[in-house]
């Protein structure tokens, strides 16, 4: 099929070619075509035969088995052979130099199909040659099933049958063109082409599709919902000619009609312009067409092949060379090679076979990954392959859905999942065997079966229990048996910790869980000292200054102004006290006259306010709940000593407490039931028992709900939960996961647990660890508001008594000479002592006695000045009369 396409393109490109004179000067390209019928063993004859004459450059062959053997002969001949339909990746440049494929390799195809499992987020597939590629999208083979390279329907039906078997029904389908149809015919009978499958083909499929269209109505019902995938070639308008024509290309060259125009028919097309190209390259470059013998060929004389007489090409490393620096456009858009000998942007549409025809879905490239828009819109954008911009339009999918189908089932061949139990010693409530039986009981095997019952699917399982019955067993271990396969999955009490979620998948968390101190505690009793307890002393120091802080303040700002604080020093000091600690209870009964007085006492009343409270509080905390003390305060506290600390046997608390704090494995004591850790607490470190026991939160609430004498101490130091473990992307793992979140959202993951783990309480209902005390740590932000309000307020009263000492004592005491700064300072605390009305009041009579002496003391000058007016006159005329 691919032959006759190919030889249709080949022969219009050698026309088109030698019309053209420009392109090799006026030499012609002559065709010779060697048909092997498909048959790799004749493809070999023939090309041996073909051999014999004197060839520039070859042009095929089809198939990749036969491609293996020419290339050695290419290479020994130094001939160049030219590919456009064989894409396997193994026939590499290093072992044959002379092999040039001139279409795209198969290794960026098994890159596309890996990106669209990837997309679709499926994990274990079944295909035949591209585990690599999916091994790097975390993806596994998990059943490969090998045919003939000619088979027949029951060796195809025989691989289906045992694929039907698996559990994977994402079916990866690597065939030959000419018995590919078969396959799908074969799952359609074998019930493989419904709901649940998904079916990707490589590009062989969308090539039947495009030279054949249109298929029988019977392959396309076969084919329904397949994804392929197509060579994808940019359009051009070279490339719309070339389709334009093909009709009248393929008209009468076979008996079923016209063929199809597929990817291969444009590459079959370019290649031989490729070669075309560099041929007149080679002639320019002064290369010589001409052969030489092999020595060595001329044993082989006697015989039909006539092998002797293959000759070695002495310019076919020039034209090899010329091949591959060709840069050029053809159909198949730009081609130049890069240097692993692959053409340059390879990429592929995404195929969806419907109805009578197919839909594409979208786009692949080894530069955007899967997209919308066709490749060539990307180049010229910023490479972006991150999972939110690989996107590709819905598919429909076998048995006419849109669902995305899970792509795994359980395999249908009776076999069971083999889950490990761990066989607890201790904590029976979690999970314990039945003696005599199979069966296991408890906690976590309730929520696993009540999850199970949740999926759409049957989990046929069978539980077998981990451990020797005596010991608690090791629950890493049993997740590392998951590894090598001795277990399927693991159901229990399993910590989900960093070093067993690298071996295993865990579920979503069915419980809280991390690991927490336990240690004995004492009820302390109330004293007469008890109502000093809501306060540390520093609170009681601090809380004391700023009541005599501020009712010095008040006092300040109310001395000059308001006769309740004024008076003798002993009295004001009495009253600077019985002010201040009043406020306590709102009860003083001294009035503020001034604005600044009042500011700080609403500020401090505030104070007082959230004091009152949070002292009331504490002290009714303490004296009407029972109080429990320990030494021990959480693990911080318990680190800093060197007591011993009991662990549960087998549990992940040991090696925890060892890297995270660094405690000596000498210090931890292991201990294998409740009872142990009850006498190990109560004994005590000095009488070799251990001070604390640090186990996870599960088991140790069901400890201490018979047990009030122990309580635990601080916070959990963990955040961590229990799940149940599978292999490593196993899909199962998801499933119960949301399985989980329904039992949580919908309470019956509590009604389980109030089942197994709910239990009558102690008596000791209300009690509690000793309460922290009030710190200063608490109020520092209410005492630094009340302290700078006050600082304030000072600092405005003080700007205000320097202002009026200077109006009213400044000339006073310059004109009295009280220059030195004790005199100064003696008259402003005078000043400062003295009430503010007495002050206006003394400097206003001041003022009015100034006035009072400014006119007496005018009225006497002009009385003078009449006096003297009066005795000159005299005098003149007595000295007139004397004259």
């Amino acid at each position: 099929m691919f032959s006759r396409v190919g030889r249709v393109a080949v022969e219009a490109a050698i026309e088109d070619i030698n019309s053209d004179p420009s392109v090799l000067g006026g030499t012609k390209l002559r065709l010779t075509v060697q048909d092997s019928n498909s048959s790799g063993f004749l493809g070999i004859i023939e090309t041996l035969r073909f051999m014999e004459k004197d060839t520039l450059a070859i042009i095929g062959p089809q198939s990749a088995v036969v491609a293996h053997v020419i290339s050695h002969i290419a290479n020994e001949l130094q001939v160049p052979l030219l590919s456009y339909t064989v894409t396997d990746p193994t026939l590499s440049s290093l072992q044959f130099p002379f092999f040039v494929r001139t279409t795209q390799s198969d290794q960026y195809q098994t890159a596309a199909i890996a990106d669209m499992v990837d997309y679709y987020g499926w994990r274990e597939k079944w295909d035949h040659s591209i585990g690599e590629k999916l091994a790097q999208k975390r993806c596994k083979i998990s059943y490969k099933a090998p045919v003939k390279l000619e088979p027949t329907r029951n060796d195809i039906t025989d691989a289906l049958v045992k694929v039907a078997l698996t559990e994977s029904r994402i079916v990866i389908l690597v065939a030959y063109p000419g018995w590919g149809l078969e396959v799908f015919s074969v799952a359609q009978y074998l019930g493989m082409m419904g709901t649940g499958y998904v079916w990707i083909a490589t590009n062989w499929l969308s090539s039947v599709l495009d030279i054949r269209s249109p298929l029988s109505q019977d392959e396309m019902n076969n084919i329904q919902g397949v994804l392929t995938l197509r060579m994808h070639t940019p359009d051009s308008e070279l490339k719309r000619k070339f389709v334009s024509r093909w009709s009248n290309l393929t008209s009468g060259k076979t008996a079923d009609g016209p063929l199809g125009l597929s990817s291969y028919a444009l590459y079959a097309y370019d290649t031989v312009w490729l070669l075309a190209r560099a041929i007149n390259a080679f002639f320019n470059q002064g290369g010589n067409v001409s052969f030489s013998r092999d020595s060595r060929l001329k044993q082989f004389q006697a015989g039909n092949l006539n092998l002797d007489a293959m000759s070695v090409s002495n310019g076919g490393k020039l034209l090899l060379q010329n091949i591959l620096a060709t840069n050029m456009t053809g159909l198949t858009g730009p081609i130049k090679f890069t240097p692993d000998r692959d053409l340059i942007r390879p990429a592929y549409e995404i195929i969806n076979v419907i109805g009578t025809g197919t839909r594409r879905i979208g786009y692949w490239s080894n530069y955007s990954g899967l997209s919308l828009l066709p490749p060539e819109t990307l180049y010229a954008k910023p490479l972006n392959q991150s999972s939110s911009s690989q996107r590709l339009y819905p598919a429909i999918w076998p048995g006419q859905t849109t669902e995305k189908p899970r792509g795994w089932v359980f395999p249908n061949n009776g076999r069971q999942l083999i889950i490990g139990v761990p066989k607890r010693v201790i904590y029976t409530e979690f999970i314990s065997q039945i003696e005599g039986t199979d069966t296991f009981t408890g906690y976590c095997i309730d929520v696993f079966t009540a999850a199970l019952n949740l999926l759409p699917y049957a989990v046929p399982y069978k539980l077998v229990p981990f451990g020797d019955g005596v010991e608690n067993p090791s629950p890493t271990e049993l997740v590392r048996l998951i590894t090598t396969g001795a277990f399927d999955a693991a159901v229990g009490d399993i910590a989900i910790v960093t070093n067993r979620t690298k071996m295993a998948d865990f579920t979503q968390p069915y419980v809280e869980s991390g690991l927490v101190v336990v240690a004995p505690v004492r009820s302390k009793h109330s004293n007469a000292w008890a109502f000093l307890k809501p306060f540390t002393w520093k609170m009681w120091a601090v809380t004391a200054a700023f009541f005599v802080i501020v009712g010095v303040v008040v006092w300040l700002l109310e001395h000059r102004l308001n006769d309740d604080f004024r008076g003798p020093p002993k009295r004001q000091v009495v009253t600077i006290l019985w002010f201040s600690f009043s406020t306590m209870f709102f009860s003083h009964r001294e009035n503020t006259l001034s604005t600044l007085g009042r500011i700080v006492l609403i500020i401090w009343l505030f104070v007082v306010l959230i004091i009152n409270s949070s002292y009331t509080a504490s002290l009714t905390s303490i004296l009407t709940v029972q109080q429990l003390s320990s030494p021990i305060k959480g693990i911080e506290s318990l680190v800093t000593t060197t007591d011993p600390i009991g662990y549960q046997q087998g549990s992940f608390a040991r090696n925890y407490l060892v890297e995270e704090f660094n405690i000596h494995p000498s210090r931890l004591v292991p201990l294998n039931s409740p009872d142990d850790y009850a006498k190990a607490l109560e004994v005590g470190p000095k009488k070799g028992g251990v001070a604390a026991v640090v186990d996870e939160r599960p088991y140790m609430e069901l400890f201490l709900s018979t047990r009030c004498q122990f309580s635990i101490l601080g916070q959990e130091f963990t955040k961590a939960g229990w799940g149940f473990a599978f292999p490593q992307d196993s899909p199962l793992a998801v499933d119960l996961s949301v399985a989980i979140l329904q039992l949580s959202e919908t309470g019956d993951l509590q009604r389980i647990r109030d089942k197994w783990l709910t239990r009558s309480a102690c008596t000791s209902q209300g009690t509690k660890l000793e309460v922290d005390r009030l710190t200063l740590r608490s109020f520092w932000g209410l005492f630094a508001v009340c302290g700078l309000i006050c600082l304030f307020a000072l600092f405005i009263y003080f700007i205000q008594m320097v202002r009026q000492f200077t109006k009213h004592y400044g000339k006073e005491a310059e004109s009295s000479g009280s220059s030195s700064l004790s005199g100064r300072v003696q008259t402003f605390l005078s000043f400062a002592d003295e009430k503010e009305e007495e002050v206006k009041s003394r400097t206003k009579r001041r003022q009015m006695e100034r006035m009072s002496n400014r006119s007496a003391g005018d009225e006497s000058m002009n009385s003078s000045r009449g006096r003297y007016k009066d005795s000159s006159s005299t005098m003149s005329i007595e000295n007139g009369v004397v004259a």
